[in-house]
């Protein structure tokens, strides 16, 4: 549903982020922003070697906004920010014969996601992990001694969180925004669940919650929609008049590299001023300028 009940276990097989032990989860001293920042910084170096020059630089978090936006808008303009990076990986995806030359402009369209999706499956991913949105394993992959990924992006590990199935990177997210509001809020349904129809497979892979709202005044409601929008989700108040569901918040983090296709969808649709259902009507919820990932909130 947008949603009523917990899923299932999270999804067997490969996934498309980095291996547990990595520089990303090392050395808790140096702090996980340092930690990726040495890691990509030592990457290019060990990369360009005596003599030669250091390779050029993906933006991860403009590139999968990017994926995220694009293939939604109705033209083919550019994210902000993302026109180099974009452009790295599309040359490297026509150069391994995965794209056609015509589609290398920078812009992530839905070309470039069906490209990718088939490097993703060249990796042997499938299903969830192969829907054409960039994730760390694979992009280093396509980048070898050709680019270096940074900063490094990661939904981080799977775990039960008040009954439903999150990633930390979620329940961070939720956690912080709980923190402003001074109260707890209630999971209804959480992410990797495939268990709801009326999900329409939103809540398949990571990022995706649902969130009660029973006792709650329809300010309060708003208020708590403007606080997870905040932190970086893209999130809305559902209705009975919108669905076969009841009333309750849904929301979707942005930049999660784990979310199934319709969450990117519904990602790329709160970026674009929509209210992520299938009638792709104007967004309904409060309005929250700029609008920022979890990362950006982080910096700000």
């Amino acid at each position: 549903m947008p949603g009523t009940s917990a899923g299932p276990g999270p999804r067997p097989g490969r996934r498309d982020r980095p291996a547990a032990g990595t520089l990303l989860d090392r050395r808790g001293l140096l702090g996980r922003a340092a930690a990726a920042t040495l890691g990509a910084v030592g990457a290019g170096l060990l990369a360009a070697g005596p003599g030669r020059a250091a390779l050029p630089e993906v933006d991860m978090e403009a590139l999968i906004k990017a994926a995220q936006i694009d293939p939604r808008r109705v033209d083919t303009a550019i994210t902000a920010g993302s026109r180099d990076s974009v452009l790295l990986v599309e040359r490297a995806l026509r150069d391994r014969g995965l794209l056609a030359a015509t589609y290398v402009d920078g812009h992530f369209g839905t070309s470039t996601v069906a490209a990718y999706a088939a490097h993703q499956r060249s990796l042997g991913y499938s299903g969830l992990d192969a829907t054409g949105l960039p994730g760390l394993t694979s992009l280093r992959a396509l980048g070898d001694q050709r680019f270096t990924v940074v900063p490094p992006l990661s939904p981080g590990g799977v775990l039960d969180f008040r009954g439903a199935r999150v990633n930390s990177r979620t329940r961070a997210m939720l956690l912080e925004a709980e923190r402003l509001l001074g109260r707890q809020l209630a999971i209804s349904q959480g992410s990797y669940s495939t268990s709801d129809p009326t999900s329409a497979g939103t809540h398949d892979g990571g990022g995706a919650l649902d969130l009660a709202v029973d006792g709650m005044s329809g300010t309060y409601r708003t208020t708590v929609v403007r606080h997870l929008r905040r932190v970086g989700f893209a999130a809305w108040l559902r209705t009975p008049a919108q669905g076969d569901w009841p009333y309750h918040i849904h929301a979707v983090a942005l930049a999660d590299t784990d979310q199934s296709a319709p969450a990117q969808h519904q990602a790329g649709d709160y970026y674009l001023g929509l209210n992520g259902l299938a009638n792709r009507g104007p967004d309904d919820g409060p309005v929250v300028s700029p609008v920022l990932t979890w990362e950006e909130y982080q910096r700000s």
